[in-house]
């Protein structure tokens, strides 16, 4: 019994370590919108400008353009969807289970660990671990929906270096790591402005932020899936012609 309270002592202190170095939960709560504007590599000698849109209580966007197209990932929260030119697509489509899954999760704008006994998480402390030469704290992270990740904070700043999971791609499943870097202050806040994503062992894409902004005039409907346009409607035949 005293081991169980003692771990979950450890646990509430070094969460609420983790939020006092993001900026303490009233800025983190004032937060409403974010705007995260940049360049993201997605394929050798490939930079394309990317943008990531965030608001409350969980609508996510993220553009990113390249030779005139641009793929659109979002969700309002409730229905994923994405718009890929890149394959063919020429409307906006419904996300598959997996990917949607993914995507809501991505639209916490706080984190999982920020409340997460209210939102139905379970997190455990699981021990010290060394990431390319830092100490860092490695927590189990059950989300709501089931999905399991482990978070790694940074031993003394106490700031997320990496996230690891799994992730079913195309029916596979496969191993996804996420790595956060270059922390700045913006407005109070302390902020990845470097992003890199692998899975089965590759390398995904890496954003690199150039700016951002909290609580910009966002437009709710840019997160809502667009209505398919009606098909055209052949005028009707005179009878006999």
């Amino acid at each position: 019994v005293f081991c169980a309270v003692a771990s979950a002592q450890s646990l509430d202190d070094i969460v609420s370590k983790h939020v006092a170095a993001m900026g303490g939960l009233d800025k983190i709560k004032a937060v409403k919108t974010i705007r995260q504007t940049g360049k993201a590599t997605v394929g050798p000698g490939i930079v394309a400008p990317v943008t990531l849109s965030m608001a409350r209580p969980n609508a996510f966007r993220m553009e990113l353009s390249i030779q005139g197209k641009t793929l659109i990932q979002a969700t309002d929260g409730s229905t994923a969807w994405m718009m890929n030119p890149f394959a063919g697509a020429t409307a906006p489509e419904k996300m598959s289970a997996d990917d949607a899954k993914e995507l809501n999760e991505m639209a916490d704008i706080d984190g999982a660990l920020v409340d997460w006994k209210a939102k139905g998480h379970t997190v455990e402390f699981i021990g010290k671990e060394d990431f390319e030469g830092t100490e860092v704290l490695k927590l189990k992270v059950v989300l709501k929906s089931g999905e399991t990740k482990y978070t790694y904070l940074d031993a003394s700043t106490f700031l997320v270096l990496k996230e690891t999971g799994k992730r079913k791609r195309e029916g596979a499943e496969l191993d996804v790591e996420t790595v956060f870097g270059d922390y700045k202050t913006v407005e109070g806040l302390t902020m990845p402005f470097s992003i890199e994503a692998k899975a089965g062992g590759q390398t995904q894409f890496q954003m690199t932020m150039d700016k951002i902004e909290l609580n910009p005039t966002l437009d709710p409907a840019v997160f809502t899936m667009p209505a398919a346009a009606a098909p055209a409607v052949a005028p009707a035949k005179t009878p006999g012609l």
